[in-house]
């Protein structure tokens, strides 16, 4: 007779989880990627109504596209990463532009270094998302903002293309059992079960970066290179699998591309995401 029970779930060992993905953002070189995003850094300061000298955070700053937006609207900036050799991307970025008003610190999305209520603002551009503890990371960001302050995020969607290439590589190597997808930042619903009690006003609005290369083959080479996630899933297959998951990203490329033959654009849909905190 089969069992009428099952063992208890394990629960992810978050702090090893950790470790890889330090290790998988570390490599290639994300910086290449990111610079391509710097207008949703812009937007998104827009849509937060950052004010000079209000002090912000940005989480999980990559190479700073938040921090440089915050920075040039004269806010009193602390950027923020795991991985050291990102945030010295950063940090010449700054250098280059001249903008003295930002702070460049090593921190975990999901033990924030901070005092409560102490930032006006907190952002993040695609990386807090990435936390494997969710619900903790949410806690962090709440934390540190105060009463009356925002959360700004930019989160891509799980029917999104990044959304939907994250899944593609998920279905060629494992993610880490447990962990729930990135993805669901872009959802309102979970955004809400995150974010929502603490809310005062909680705003969400879905918009598009069009990801522009030269054609499919192109930006398969550069993410395969340079972007960390796709960098490590080529990494940890065979030939053979290294060859499907290629065609597997390229028939998304191809399915999804607008660009009409002149160059590829394809869009990729995010969510815009505004926090009140109480």
């Amino acid at each position: 007779m089969a069992p009428t029970s099952s063992a208890p779930a394990v629960a992810p060992d978050y702090a090893a989880i950790k470790q890889r993905q330090q290790a998988t953002w570390g490599s290639g070189d994300y910086a290449v990627v990111g610079t391509t995003l710097q207008i949703v850094g812009e937007t998104l300061a827009e849509a937060a109504d950052l004010r000079a000298g209000e002090r912000v955070l940005d989480i999980a700053a990559g190479n700073g596209n938040a921090t440089l937006a915050a920075a040039r609207r004269f806010a009193d900036v602390t950027s923020t990463d795991y991985v050291p050799a990102l945030l010295d991307k950063g940090r010449r970025r700054a250098e280059a532009e001249g903008l003295a008003n930002v702070r460049f610190e090593v921190a975990d999305a999901e033990a924030l270094p901070y005092e409560a209520g102490r930032f006006d603002v907190v952002l993040s551009t695609f990386g807090v998302m990435f936390a494997p503890d969710q619900a903790t990371a949410a806690r962090e960001m709440l934390r540190v903002t105060r009463s009356g302050g925002r959360i700004g995020m930019a989160n891509w969607t799980p029917e999104g293309f990044i959304g939907r290439l994250f899944k593609i590589i998920g279905a060629h190597v494992a993610p880490p059992a447990g962990v729930r997808s990135p993805a669901l930042w872009g959802s309102e619903s979970h955004l809400t079960a995150l974010f929502g009690p603490r809310a005062r006003e909680l705003r969400i609005e879905r918009r598009h970066f069009a990801f522009r290369y030269q054609s499919a083959a192109h930006f398969l080479a550069v993410f395969r290179e340079y972007y960390g996630p796709t960098h490590k899933a080529f990494g940890a297959l065979d030939a053979a699998g290294q060859q499907a998951l290629a065609r597997d990203i390229s028939a998304l490329l191809d399915e999804l591309d607008v660009g009409g033959g002149r160059g590829l654009v394809v869009p990729s849909e995010y969510a815009e995401v505004v926090i009140t905190v109480a």
